[in-house]
């Protein structure tokens, strides 16, 4: 009979059971996976021969087919190597040790039989969690792995042979957990602009508090130099930490887009520049990748100049601002990312950018600043719960000026009060109505105004 060991997939951030069967014939010496697996997993064949080498197992002589299923679905990546490598083992008999039931193993080989993360790990372990697997095991330098929690599951291997000695009950393994990050230890810490810094824009900085405070997406418009940008660049100092799930999402998400980003509570900040292609911004590709809605996750994403975007690419904002996700649809199947950030747009209110403006004229033609206005949809326009008009502010505005750290303890009071209102990380712009009339009762009289 077959050996069958337990691996994970992922469809973006959802993780589902990879099957991994293997089974020896006689025969041409040679390693064949099928099971629809993608290029990387079709290397995995020299890895696993390495890797089998560097603990003395012997497949001479044999023809080793290694199936993944469920076998309609398209495998990605080679996070299964290490599974494989069991199955074959196990299989010509040579770990002689039983595999518990509900046991999951994840890891990429090398040809010394060392084992290492890949991409999307941490959000494998968490999915592997949600399945009901009760062992797992995983890299011992994996990212992040301090921050998944009930360690009792997690087995740690950095080598073939470990995993090999630990199934054969030759040694135990134990994990060492390092020191969990805590959220208010590192928020706040990655931001170089200030709100101390900003002169003026009172009533902008009292908006900017209520979104941060109410997930509200903002469209700031005003002439150049008037302060959109500066506003924009100091709006993330004030976000609250991310929740640790989000957190964990946003770091899987970046390993997935091939970025760099540690794992910290501190909200991203996305500022794609308005040529930014389609794909680059929702996602997608041959093989589906986040795109920067999905970066966003968690925190804020910055369209300056949001009326020179194409029409066409800000109107797929739509789905993604309305939802907090993003489905990317291929022939090889549907992939869902989260996406639920805080859109702060800037843009100026004509061509000329002086409509309106105090100490210049506007230059352009009424059809052209219709037009011009007109390149940000209604659909779009709707979902922008704060609208902000900015007006040049001189040296001289005597404010009294308060500091991001200020601001920020403010927002975090509020974030309090909606759980404590609401019972759940909601904030007041996802709330369901259902919820908000419960909580928020309003006169009959005005419902239908």
């Amino acid at each position: 009979m077959a050996t069958i060991v337990k691996s994970i997939g992922l469809k973006g951030l959802e993780g589902y059971i990879i099957g991994v069967e293997a089974q020896s014939l006689s025969g041409q010496e040679q390693i064949s996976v099928i099971g629809l697996p993608d290029a990387s997993i079709k290397e995995s064949k020299d890895r696993l021969k390495g890797a089998l080498h560097s603990v003395d197992a012997d497949v001479s002589g044999r023809h080793m087919i290694i199936l993944l299923s469920p076998t309609e679905q398209k495998k990605n990546g080679p996070m299964a190597d290490l599974a494989m490598a069991i199955a074959m083992l196990k299989e010509t008999h040579q770990l002689v040790g039983n595999i518990p039931n509900h046991t999951a193993f994840l890891g990429t080989l090398s040809l010394d039989g060392s084992i290492h993360e890949t991409e999307g790990m941490l959000a494998a372990v968490m999915q592997a969690k949600e399945l009901g697997f009760h062992r797992i095991y995983v890299p011992a330098q994996m990212g992040g792995i301090e921050q998944l929690g009930d360690n009792d599951l997690l087995l740690p291997i950095s080598h073939l042979k470990e995993v090999v000695d630990h199934l054969n009950g030759i040694h135990q393994l134990s994990f060492s957990m390092p020191r969990k990050t805590t959220v208010r230890e590192t928020a706040g810490t990655e931001w170089t602009t200030d709100f101390c810094e900003v002169i003026g824009h009172e009533v902008p900085k009292r908006a900017l508090m209520v979104s941060a405070a109410g997930g509200h997406h903002v469209l700031m418009s005003g002439p150049p130099g008037c302060g959109k940008s500066l506003l924009a660049s100091a709006f993330p100092s004030i976000m609250p930490p991310m929740p640790e799930k989000t957190m964990i999402d946003s770091y899987s998400l970046y390993q997935l887009a091939h970025e760099t980003r540690g794992i910290t509570p501190v909200p991203p900040y996305r500022h794609p520049h308005h040529s930014a292609s389609a794909v680059s911004l929702i996602g997608g590709g041959t093989t589906p990748r986040p795109g920067e809605v999905s970066l966003a996750h968690g925190g804020v994403l910055f369209l300056d100049e949001m009326a020179e975007f194409p029409k066409k690419t800000l109107d797929m904002l739509r789905q993604p601002l309305e939802s907090g996700k993003v489905t990317i649809s291929r022939v090889s199947g549907t992939v869902t990312y989260p996406s639920r950030f805080i859109l702060i747009g800037a843009t100026n209110p004509c061509p000329c950018g002086y409509q309106g403006a105090k100490n210049k004229y506007c230059t352009c033609t009424p059809k052209q600043i219709n037009s011009y206005q007109l390149r940000v949809s209604g659909p779009i326009m709707d979902r922008m719960d704060i609208l902000l008009i900015l007006e040049p502010v001189t040296i001289e505005s005597n404010t009294q000026r308060m500091s991001s750290a200020e601001m920020q303890k403010k927002v975090i009071i509020a974030r309090e009060r909606q759980y404590v209102r609401y019972g759940a990380d909601l904030t007041n712009s996802v709330v369901p109505y259902e919820t908000l009339i419960q909580h928020s009762p309003i006169d009959p009289h005005y419902i239908d105004i």
